[in-house]
């Protein structure tokens, strides 16, 4: 049976890329439906998103990533959806990888993939030097607490299947929520694993983490994924 599959597309202020990505991920060979959250954008984000296809939530305000990400896994679970895919609303997520990404959690093979553009070699967009220093460390350190090789710790071009639509609907990190969810996924007992993906340069907006961000990013990050380390597994479970 082919599992119904939903796009969760996390926006804020993308009306300038919104509809390009929309269209692309329904181009796609893989039957999906396409949720976009429009997390209190200003400009016509919502609009756009509807105009080219999708469903929308528009939130009455900005919750930030990790809010609006949430949202979908409620939508999910609320709808019952076998997987559920995130892709960002910037266009850096290329779909042509989206079923590259589905398919091990389709096929029973991971609780969560997560496609990392470090497993491509060079190809595509590999944002600055300060941020591959903290992707790295965080790289490093994941694999260390959970045991297993984790190379893109925070791309949020990732699927899962029923069980943690189900957590991530109760329970999902806020602020910068990737580096962390993966940790769920462990404390859980979850299988997680990666893909190869060539992202790409965001075509219009302006990213969330500025020069300083991504030091504040990776102390920040470091601290709650220790934390991770210790709470009681009842904590995330619905």
């Amino acid at each position: 049976m082919t599992p119904k599959v939903l796009v969760i597309i996390p926006a804020f202020n993308e009306a300038g890329s919104i509809g390009a990505i929309v269209g692309e991920v329904l181009a796609q060979p893989v039957p999906v439906h396409v949720l976009v959250i429009d997390d209190g954008s200003s400009d016509d984000t919502f609009a756009r998103a509807t105009a080219a296809g999708a469903d929308a939530v528009r939130l009455p305000f900005n919750l930030g990533i990790g809010g609006a990400v949430q949202t979908g896994y409620r939508y999910a679970l609320a709808h019952g959806y076998d997987i559920a895919i995130q892709v960002d609303g910037d266009a850096q997520h290329d779909p042509v990888f989206l079923l590259d990404v589905v398919r091990p959690v389709a096929e029973g093979r991971a609780d969560m993939s997560v496609g990392s553009r470090f497993m491509a070699g060079n190809q595509g967009f590999r944002s600055s030097a300060f941020r591959r220093v903290g992707i790295r460390f965080l790289s490093v350190l994941i694999s260390f607490l959970t045991g297993r090789t984790v190379t893109d710790p925070t791309s949020g071009f990732r699927a899962c299947g029923k069980r943690f639509i189900s957590v991530f609907a109760t329970y999902y990190p806020s602020d910068f929520p990737e580096p962390e969810a993966a940790m769920v996924v462990h404390r859980l007992g979850g299988s997680h694993i990666e893909v190869p993906v060539v992202m790409r340069s965001r075509t219009s907006g302006i990213s969330s983490i500025s020069f300083l961000k991504p030091f504040y990013y990776m102390l920040k990050v470091s601290g709650a994924i220790l934390l991770h380390t210790l709470k009681n597994r009842k904590v995330y479970e619905p």
